[in-house]
Protein backbone atom coordinates (compact mmCIF):
# COMPACT_ATOMS: atom_id res chain seq x y z
CA UNK A 1 0.00 0.00 0.00
CA UNK A 2 1.34 3.22 -0.66
CA UNK A 3 1.76 6.37 1.63
CA UNK A 4 -0.75 8.41 -0.27
CA UNK A 5 -3.45 5.37 -0.23
CA UNK A 6 -2.88 5.00 3.46
CA UNK A 7 -3.40 8.77 3.80
CA UNK A 8 -6.58 8.60 2.14
CA UNK A 9 -8.30 6.59 5.14
CA UNK A 10 -8.18 10.05 7.14
CA UNK A 11 -8.71 8.84 10.86
CA UNK A 12 -8.71 4.75 10.62
CA UNK A 13 -5.21 4.74 9.36
CA UNK A 14 -2.75 5.50 11.98
CA UNK A 15 -2.62 1.75 12.66
CA UNK A 16 -1.93 1.00 9.62
CA UNK A 17 1.03 4.11 9.42
CA UNK A 18 2.78 2.68 12.27
CA UNK A 19 3.61 -0.02 10.60
CA UNK A 20 4.71 1.61 6.48
CA UNK A 21 6.55 4.49 9.39
CA UNK A 22 9.14 2.01 10.06
CA UNK A 23 10.36 1.77 6.53
CA UNK A 24 9.42 4.96 4.78
CA UNK A 25 9.09 8.16 6.79
CA UNK A 26 6.93 10.16 4.21
CA UNK A 27 4.23 8.09 4.72
CA UNK A 28 3.32 9.27 8.14
CA UNK A 29 3.49 13.01 6.57
CA UNK A 30 1.48 12.33 4.17
CA UNK A 31 -1.75 10.92 6.07
CA UNK A 32 -0.91 14.12 8.63
CA UNK A 33 -1.49 16.55 5.67
CA UNK A 34 -4.64 14.60 4.51
CA UNK A 35 -6.41 14.39 7.68
CA UNK A 36 -10.04 16.05 8.29
CA UNK A 37 -8.43 19.12 10.52
CA UNK A 38 -5.03 19.74 12.15
CA UNK A 39 -3.75 16.54 14.56
CA UNK A 40 -2.06 17.85 17.91
CA UNK A 41 1.94 17.11 17.56
CA UNK A 42 2.60 14.11 18.96
CA UNK A 43 6.54 13.16 19.14
CA UNK A 44 7.36 10.41 16.75
CA UNK A 45 8.15 6.82 18.57
CA UNK A 46 11.06 5.21 17.43
CA UNK A 47 10.14 1.55 17.10
CA UNK A 48 12.01 -0.62 19.65
CA UNK A 49 14.90 -2.80 18.03
CA UNK A 50 14.13 -6.19 18.75
CA UNK A 51 18.16 -7.95 19.62
CA UNK A 52 17.72 -10.80 20.37
CA UNK A 53 19.09 -13.78 18.39
CA UNK A 54 15.58 -15.63 18.20
CA UNK A 55 13.98 -12.14 16.31
CA UNK A 56 17.16 -11.50 13.97
CA UNK A 57 17.31 -15.25 13.01
CA UNK A 58 13.43 -15.28 12.28
CA UNK A 59 13.89 -11.83 10.49
CA UNK A 60 16.23 -13.08 8.05
CA UNK A 61 14.45 -16.43 7.29
CA UNK A 62 11.57 -13.99 6.04
CA UNK A 63 13.85 -11.73 4.42
CA UNK A 64 13.81 -8.71 6.28
CA UNK A 65 17.05 -6.87 5.35
CA UNK A 66 16.23 -3.85 5.63
CA UNK A 67 15.05 -2.90 9.20
CA UNK A 68 16.74 -0.58 11.90
CA UNK A 69 19.10 -2.39 14.11
CA UNK A 70 19.72 -5.33 12.10
CA UNK A 71 23.09 -4.11 10.55
CA UNK A 72 24.72 -3.47 13.76
CA UNK A 73 23.33 -7.10 15.24
CA UNK A 74 24.51 -9.10 12.36
CA UNK A 75 27.96 -7.36 13.16
CA UNK A 76 27.78 -8.20 16.80
CA UNK A 77 27.04 -11.97 15.93
CA UNK A 78 29.34 -12.20 13.48
CA UNK A 79 31.90 -11.56 16.15
CA UNK A 80 30.46 -13.41 18.41
CA UNK A 81 30.72 -16.26 16.07
CA UNK A 82 34.28 -15.73 15.74
CA UNK A 83 34.95 -16.30 19.30
CA UNK A 84 32.46 -18.67 19.58
CA UNK A 85 33.04 -21.08 16.69
CA UNK A 86 36.47 -22.41 17.02
CA UNK A 87 35.32 -24.38 20.40
CA UNK A 88 32.15 -25.96 18.58
CA UNK A 89 34.05 -27.42 15.69
CA UNK A 90 34.22 -31.18 15.01
CA UNK A 91 36.62 -32.98 12.13
CA UNK A 92 35.45 -35.28 9.50
CA UNK A 93 38.51 -36.42 8.28
CA UNK A 94 38.90 -36.79 4.24
CA UNK A 95 40.37 -39.15 2.16
CA UNK A 96 42.77 -38.22 -0.49
CA UNK A 97 44.25 -41.51 -1.57
CA UNK A 98 47.95 -41.35 -2.42
CA UNK A 99 48.66 -37.82 -2.66
CA UNK A 100 51.45 -36.89 -0.87
CA UNK A 101 51.25 -33.44 1.46
CA UNK A 102 48.76 -30.59 0.62
CA UNK A 103 50.73 -26.94 0.61
CA UNK A 104 47.63 -24.86 -0.49
CA UNK A 105 43.82 -24.76 -0.59
CA UNK A 106 41.20 -22.15 -1.39
CA UNK A 107 37.16 -22.54 -1.26
CA UNK A 108 36.04 -22.35 -4.73
CA UNK A 109 32.00 -22.35 -3.02
CA UNK A 110 29.71 -24.14 -0.32
CA UNK A 111 31.07 -27.87 -1.32
CA UNK A 112 34.49 -27.67 -3.15
CA UNK A 113 38.10 -26.66 -1.80
CA UNK A 114 40.73 -26.65 -4.60
CA UNK A 115 44.34 -27.97 -3.18
CA UNK A 116 47.67 -28.13 -4.42
CA UNK A 117 50.30 -30.71 -3.30
CA UNK A 118 53.77 -31.60 -3.19
CA UNK A 119 53.44 -34.26 -5.65
CA UNK A 120 52.55 -31.45 -8.20
CA UNK A 121 48.69 -31.90 -8.01
CA UNK A 122 45.84 -29.67 -8.46
CA UNK A 123 42.37 -31.11 -7.21
CA UNK A 124 39.31 -30.35 -6.40
CA UNK A 125 37.87 -32.08 -3.71
CA UNK A 126 34.34 -32.10 -3.33
CA UNK A 127 33.68 -31.71 0.78
CA UNK A 128 30.29 -33.48 1.20
CA UNK A 129 30.74 -35.99 -1.18
CA UNK A 130 34.70 -36.66 -0.84
CA UNK A 131 34.93 -37.22 -4.95
CA UNK A 132 38.44 -35.44 -5.95
CA UNK A 133 38.53 -34.26 -9.39
CA UNK A 134 41.89 -33.54 -11.05
CA UNK A 135 43.03 -30.22 -13.28
CA UNK A 136 45.13 -30.38 -16.15
CA UNK A 137 48.55 -28.65 -15.26
CA UNK A 138 49.42 -26.05 -17.97
CA UNK A 139 52.76 -26.67 -19.79
CA UNK A 140 55.50 -24.60 -21.22
CA UNK A 141 55.88 -23.49 -24.71
CA UNK A 142 59.84 -25.10 -24.52
CA UNK A 143 61.85 -26.89 -22.31
CA UNK A 144 63.24 -23.67 -20.99
CA UNK A 145 66.69 -23.47 -19.18
CA UNK A 146 65.33 -23.38 -16.26
CA UNK A 147 63.50 -26.23 -15.84
CA UNK A 148 62.39 -27.24 -11.91
CA UNK A 149 62.48 -30.50 -9.89
CA UNK A 150 59.05 -32.04 -10.52
CA UNK A 151 59.07 -32.98 -6.73
CA UNK A 152 58.62 -29.37 -5.21
CA UNK A 153 54.52 -29.36 -5.76
CA UNK A 154 52.35 -26.43 -5.96
CA UNK A 155 52.88 -24.24 -2.87
CA UNK A 156 50.74 -21.49 -3.59
CA UNK A 157 46.81 -20.99 -4.77
CA UNK A 158 44.66 -17.79 -4.55
CA UNK A 159 41.34 -16.39 -5.88
CA UNK A 160 41.40 -12.99 -7.48
CA UNK A 161 38.61 -10.55 -5.20
CA UNK A 162 35.68 -11.46 -7.65
CA UNK A 163 36.57 -15.16 -8.06
CA UNK A 164 36.70 -14.97 -11.53
CA UNK A 165 40.72 -16.07 -12.11
CA UNK A 166 42.82 -18.34 -9.95
CA UNK A 167 46.62 -18.28 -10.08
CA UNK A 168 48.70 -21.26 -9.00
CA UNK A 169 51.65 -22.91 -10.07
CA UNK A 170 51.79 -24.75 -13.80
CA UNK A 171 53.87 -28.04 -14.80
CA UNK A 172 56.43 -26.31 -14.00
CA UNK A 173 56.88 -25.09 -10.74
CA UNK A 174 58.85 -21.61 -11.48
CA UNK A 175 55.83 -20.56 -13.83
CA UNK A 176 52.53 -18.70 -13.15
CA UNK A 177 49.08 -20.44 -14.31
CA UNK A 178 45.95 -18.75 -14.08
CA UNK A 179 42.40 -20.71 -14.98
CA UNK A 180 38.90 -19.21 -15.18
CA UNK A 181 36.02 -19.58 -12.80
CA UNK A 182 34.08 -21.00 -12.07
CA UNK A 183 34.94 -23.83 -15.48
CA UNK A 184 38.92 -24.25 -14.19
CA UNK A 185 39.51 -23.54 -18.14
CA UNK A 186 43.11 -22.77 -18.43
CA UNK A 187 43.81 -18.69 -19.16
CA UNK A 188 47.64 -17.79 -19.21
CA UNK A 189 51.01 -18.93 -18.30
CA UNK A 190 53.57 -16.60 -17.33
CA UNK A 191 56.64 -18.52 -18.69
CA UNK A 192 58.21 -16.19 -20.47
CA UNK A 193 61.65 -13.96 -18.69
CA UNK A 194 59.63 -15.11 -15.35
CA UNK A 195 61.63 -16.97 -12.15
CA UNK A 196 64.20 -19.23 -12.26
CA UNK A 197 63.41 -20.87 -9.36
CA UNK A 198 59.96 -22.42 -7.60
CA UNK A 199 56.96 -20.45 -6.85
CA UNK A 200 56.58 -20.30 -3.09
CA UNK A 201 53.60 -17.48 -3.06
CA UNK A 202 51.22 -15.64 -4.82
CA UNK A 203 48.85 -12.40 -4.13
CA UNK A 204 46.44 -10.89 -6.50
CA UNK A 205 46.60 -6.63 -5.86
CA UNK A 206 42.86 -6.50 -8.58
CA UNK A 207 40.95 -8.55 -10.49
CA UNK A 208 43.43 -8.60 -13.31
CA UNK A 209 47.04 -7.69 -11.33
CA UNK A 210 48.96 -10.66 -9.47
CA UNK A 211 52.37 -10.75 -7.66
CA UNK A 212 54.01 -13.93 -7.53
CA UNK A 213 57.24 -14.03 -4.80
CA UNK A 214 60.04 -17.05 -5.81
CA UNK A 215 62.84 -18.96 -3.76
CA UNK A 216 65.19 -17.36 -6.73
CA UNK A 217 64.65 -13.89 -4.35
CA UNK A 218 62.59 -12.35 -7.05
CA UNK A 219 58.91 -10.85 -6.92
CA UNK A 220 57.24 -10.71 -10.45
CA UNK A 221 54.31 -8.46 -11.11
CA UNK A 222 51.86 -10.13 -13.69
CA UNK A 223 48.91 -8.56 -15.48
CA UNK A 224 46.41 -10.26 -17.35
CA UNK A 225 44.83 -9.02 -20.29
CA UNK A 226 40.90 -8.95 -20.13
CA UNK A 227 40.28 -10.02 -23.17
CA UNK A 228 41.96 -13.02 -23.03
CA UNK A 229 39.43 -14.52 -20.75
CA UNK A 230 36.24 -11.60 -21.09
CA UNK A 231 35.19 -14.25 -23.81
CA UNK A 232 34.70 -16.81 -21.31
CA UNK A 233 34.96 -19.41 -23.89
CA UNK A 234 38.22 -22.54 -23.93
CA UNK A 235 40.59 -22.29 -26.70
CA UNK A 236 41.62 -25.97 -28.62
CA UNK A 237 44.22 -26.95 -30.54
CA UNK A 238 43.63 -29.54 -33.89
CA UNK A 239 44.06 -32.44 -31.01
CA UNK A 240 41.38 -31.08 -28.57
CA UNK A 241 43.82 -29.73 -26.16
CA UNK A 242 42.96 -26.39 -24.62
CA UNK A 243 45.03 -23.76 -25.57
CA UNK A 244 46.13 -20.41 -23.57
CA UNK A 245 48.37 -17.44 -23.87
CA UNK A 246 51.90 -17.38 -22.49
CA UNK A 247 52.56 -13.98 -20.99
CA UNK A 248 55.78 -12.39 -19.07
CA UNK A 249 55.90 -10.21 -15.85
CA UNK A 250 54.91 -6.21 -16.39
CA UNK A 251 58.00 -6.05 -13.48
CA UNK A 252 60.50 -7.92 -11.58
CA UNK A 253 62.03 -6.84 -7.99
CA UNK A 254 64.68 -8.52 -6.60
CA UNK A 255 64.77 -8.78 -2.65
CA UNK A 256 67.70 -6.98 -1.21
CA UNK A 257 70.92 -8.86 0.31
CA UNK A 258 70.66 -9.19 3.74
CA UNK A 259 75.15 -8.98 4.96
CA UNK A 260 73.89 -11.35 7.62
CA UNK A 261 72.84 -14.58 5.28
CA UNK A 262 73.36 -13.08 1.70
CA UNK A 263 72.26 -16.28 0.30
CA UNK A 264 69.55 -17.46 1.26
CA UNK A 265 67.03 -14.42 -0.22
CA UNK A 266 64.45 -16.51 -0.98
CA UNK A 267 61.02 -15.45 -0.83
CA UNK A 268 58.55 -17.47 1.25
CA UNK A 269 55.28 -15.58 2.14
CA UNK A 270 52.99 -12.29 0.32
CA UNK A 271 50.21 -11.04 1.93
CA UNK A 272 48.17 -7.45 0.25
CA UNK A 273 46.83 -4.47 2.03
CA UNK A 274 43.99 -3.38 -0.38
CA UNK A 275 43.84 -0.55 2.04
CA UNK A 276 47.38 0.93 1.70
CA UNK A 277 47.88 -0.55 -1.60
CA UNK A 278 51.16 -2.35 -0.52
CA UNK A 279 52.34 -5.40 -0.67
CA UNK A 280 54.67 -7.68 2.29
CA UNK A 281 57.04 -10.06 1.72
CA UNK A 282 58.49 -12.70 3.97
CA UNK A 283 62.11 -14.38 3.12
CA UNK A 284 64.10 -17.03 4.54
CA UNK A 285 66.97 -14.24 5.69
CA UNK A 286 64.49 -13.24 8.35
CA UNK A 287 63.46 -10.36 6.63
CA UNK A 288 60.26 -8.50 6.22
CA UNK A 289 59.94 -6.34 3.14
CA UNK A 290 57.25 -3.64 2.17
CA UNK A 291 56.68 -2.65 -1.75
CA UNK A 292 54.07 0.37 -2.81
CA UNK A 293 51.99 -1.57 -5.43
CA UNK A 294 51.07 0.28 -8.37
CA UNK A 295 51.97 -0.32 -12.59
CA UNK A 296 55.38 -1.34 -10.86
CA UNK A 297 56.48 -2.58 -7.49
CA UNK A 298 58.91 -0.20 -5.64
CA UNK A 299 60.03 -1.00 -2.23
CA UNK A 300 59.60 1.46 0.52
CA UNK A 301 61.42 -0.90 3.85
CA UNK A 302 62.78 -3.27 4.99
CA UNK A 303 62.62 -4.76 8.62
CA UNK A 304 65.02 -7.60 10.51
CA UNK A 305 62.51 -9.81 11.98
CA UNK A 306 62.71 -10.73 15.65
CA UNK A 307 62.69 -14.36 15.15
CA UNK A 308 64.78 -15.59 11.85
CA UNK A 309 64.29 -19.17 11.59
CA UNK A 310 61.87 -20.89 9.53
CA UNK A 311 59.49 -17.39 8.30
CA UNK A 312 57.08 -19.42 6.27
CA UNK A 313 54.00 -17.90 6.15
CA UNK A 314 52.36 -14.11 6.46
CA UNK A 315 49.06 -13.11 6.59
CA UNK A 316 47.10 -9.24 6.79
CA UNK A 317 44.85 -8.02 9.05
CA UNK A 318 42.97 -5.26 7.10
CA UNK A 319 40.83 -3.63 10.20
CA UNK A 320 44.28 -3.61 12.38
CA UNK A 321 46.16 -3.07 9.55
CA UNK A 322 48.82 -5.49 10.91
CA UNK A 323 50.78 -7.98 9.08
CA UNK A 324 51.32 -11.36 11.26
CA UNK A 325 54.70 -13.80 10.36
CA UNK A 326 54.78 -17.67 11.40
CA UNK A 327 58.15 -18.60 12.57
CA UNK A 328 59.79 -21.91 14.02
CA UNK A 329 57.98 -21.01 17.40
CA UNK A 330 56.70 -17.30 16.92
CA UNK A 331 53.88 -15.62 15.16
CA UNK A 332 55.22 -12.24 15.23
CA UNK A 333 53.13 -8.65 14.76
CA UNK A 334 54.43 -6.17 12.58
CA UNK A 335 52.77 -2.03 11.67
CA UNK A 336 54.77 -0.77 9.44
CA UNK A 337 53.71 2.18 10.21
CA UNK A 338 54.88 2.14 13.90
CA UNK A 339 58.74 2.63 14.88
CA UNK A 340 58.30 0.50 18.04
CA UNK A 341 55.63 -2.52 17.77
CA UNK A 342 53.04 -2.45 20.76
CA UNK A 343 51.49 -6.13 20.12
CA UNK A 344 54.16 -8.79 21.93
CA UNK A 345 54.80 -11.78 19.84
CA UNK A 346 52.93 -14.83 20.75
CA UNK A 347 54.67 -18.29 21.24
CA UNK A 348 52.92 -21.54 19.89
CA UNK A 349 54.67 -23.32 22.25
CA UNK A 350 54.80 -26.94 19.77
CA UNK A 351 57.19 -28.55 20.31
CA UNK A 352 59.85 -26.45 17.56
CA UNK A 353 57.86 -27.94 14.86
CA UNK A 354 57.18 -24.00 13.58
CA UNK A 355 53.76 -22.41 12.37
CA UNK A 356 53.26 -23.41 8.96
CA UNK A 357 49.94 -21.43 8.66
CA UNK A 358 48.00 -18.39 9.32
CA UNK A 359 45.04 -16.64 8.89
CA UNK A 360 43.37 -13.33 10.39
CA UNK A 361 39.38 -13.39 10.84
CA UNK A 362 38.54 -9.95 12.49
CA UNK A 363 40.08 -9.90 15.65
CA UNK A 364 41.38 -13.50 16.08
CA UNK A 365 44.32 -15.29 14.02
CA UNK A 366 44.30 -18.99 13.36
CA UNK A 367 47.38 -20.97 13.49
CA UNK A 368 48.35 -24.33 12.04
CA UNK A 369 51.15 -25.80 13.97
CA UNK A 370 53.89 -28.51 12.70
CA UNK A 371 52.28 -30.99 15.11
CA UNK A 372 48.94 -31.13 14.03
CA UNK A 373 47.57 -28.71 15.61
CA UNK A 374 45.11 -25.41 15.44
CA UNK A 375 45.63 -22.54 17.95
CA UNK A 376 43.25 -19.48 17.99
CA UNK A 377 44.65 -15.89 19.16
CA UNK A 378 42.70 -12.93 20.29
CA UNK A 379 44.57 -9.78 19.05
CA UNK A 380 42.54 -7.34 21.33
CA UNK A 381 42.75 -9.43 24.29
CA UNK A 382 46.79 -10.60 23.74
CA UNK A 383 46.09 -14.06 24.97
CA UNK A 384 44.95 -17.81 23.49
CA UNK A 385 41.05 -18.72 23.36
CA UNK A 386 40.50 -20.78 26.22
CA UNK A 387 38.74 -24.39 26.79
CA UNK A 388 35.41 -23.76 28.64
CA UNK A 389 35.26 -24.36 31.91
CA UNK A 390 32.12 -26.26 31.66
CA UNK A 391 33.53 -28.40 29.39
CA UNK A 392 35.88 -29.88 32.37
CA UNK A 393 34.92 -32.53 35.15
CA UNK A 394 34.40 -30.45 38.37
CA UNK A 395 37.09 -33.24 39.78
CA UNK A 396 39.42 -31.57 37.66
CA UNK A 397 39.73 -27.65 38.08
CA UNK A 398 43.21 -27.25 36.60
CA UNK A 399 41.38 -28.22 32.99
CA UNK A 400 39.58 -24.81 33.26
CA UNK A 401 41.30 -21.98 31.48
CA UNK A 402 43.45 -24.14 29.43
CA UNK A 403 44.72 -22.60 25.92
CA UNK A 404 41.98 -23.78 23.49
CA UNK A 405 43.52 -26.77 20.83
CA UNK A 406 41.92 -28.21 18.04
CA UNK A 407 44.43 -32.19 17.20
CA UNK A 408 43.59 -33.44 13.94
CA UNK A 409 43.58 -37.07 12.73
CA UNK A 410 46.04 -39.19 11.33
CA UNK A 411 45.64 -39.16 8.39
CA UNK A 412 47.27 -41.25 5.71
CA UNK A 413 51.21 -42.32 5.82
CA UNK A 414 52.66 -44.44 3.04
CA UNK A 415 54.76 -47.42 4.58
CA UNK A 416 57.90 -47.15 2.35
CA UNK A 417 61.39 -48.28 3.03
CA UNK A 418 62.33 -44.78 4.01
CA UNK A 419 59.82 -44.73 6.85
CA UNK A 420 61.24 -48.49 7.59
CA UNK A 421 64.87 -47.43 7.83
CA UNK A 422 65.12 -44.24 8.90
CA UNK A 423 62.46 -43.43 11.09
CA UNK A 424 62.43 -47.01 12.78
CA UNK A 425 58.56 -47.82 11.53
CA UNK A 426 57.22 -45.61 13.69
CA UNK A 427 53.24 -46.13 13.54
CA UNK A 428 52.48 -42.45 13.87
CA UNK A 429 53.81 -38.88 12.85
CA UNK A 430 51.62 -35.41 13.80
CA UNK A 431 50.87 -33.93 10.61
CA UNK A 432 51.98 -30.46 9.48
CA UNK A 433 48.76 -28.24 8.67
CA UNK A 434 50.67 -26.44 5.93
CA UNK A 435 47.10 -24.47 4.94
CA UNK A 436 43.73 -24.22 6.03
CA UNK A 437 40.99 -21.79 4.74
CA UNK A 438 37.42 -20.46 6.22
CA UNK A 439 34.19 -20.65 4.71
CA UNK A 440 32.47 -18.36 7.28
CA UNK A 441 29.35 -17.89 5.43
CA UNK A 442 28.86 -22.06 6.29
CA UNK A 443 30.71 -21.99 9.78
CA UNK A 444 33.56 -24.57 8.03
CA UNK A 445 37.21 -25.07 7.87
CA UNK A 446 39.14 -26.92 5.76
CA UNK A 447 42.74 -27.95 6.84
CA UNK A 448 45.06 -30.04 5.54
CA UNK A 449 48.92 -30.98 5.65
CA UNK A 450 50.91 -34.47 5.04
CA UNK A 451 53.90 -35.29 7.57
CA UNK A 452 56.52 -32.96 8.41
CA UNK A 453 59.96 -34.73 7.75
CA UNK A 454 60.53 -33.83 3.97
CA UNK A 455 61.07 -37.62 3.05
CA UNK A 456 58.14 -39.16 4.51
CA UNK A 457 55.15 -39.35 2.01
CA UNK A 458 51.54 -39.16 3.08
CA UNK A 459 48.63 -36.35 3.59
CA UNK A 460 45.92 -35.10 5.94
CA UNK A 461 42.90 -33.54 5.14
CA UNK A 462 40.05 -32.82 7.30
CA UNK A 463 36.83 -30.72 7.50
CA UNK A 464 35.79 -28.93 10.55
CA UNK A 465 32.45 -27.75 10.76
Amino acid sequence: MSPQQTGSRKRKAPALEATAASSSSQGSAAAAADGDGPLPPKKQKRPAARRSLLHYLKGREVGARGRAGLPGFEGELRGYAVQKLPELLRERELALGTLNKVFASQWLNARQVVCGTKCNTLFVVDVQSGQITRIPLMRDRGPGPARAQPSCGIHAIQLNPSKTLLATGGENPNSLAVYQLPTLDPVCLGDRHGHKDWIFAIAWMSDTVAVSGSRDGTVALWRMDPDVFSGSIAWHNDAGLPVYAHIRPRDVEAIPRASTNPGNRKVRALAFSGKNQELGAVSLDGYFHLWKARSTLSRLLSIRLPYCRENVCLTYCDELSLYAVGSQSHVSFLDPRQRQQNIRPLCSREGGTGVRSLSFYQHIITVGTGHGSLLFYDIRAQKFLEERASASPPSSPGLAGRKLKLTCGRGWLNHDDLWVNYFGGIGEFPNALYTHCYNWPEMKLFVAGGPLPSGLHGNYAGLWS
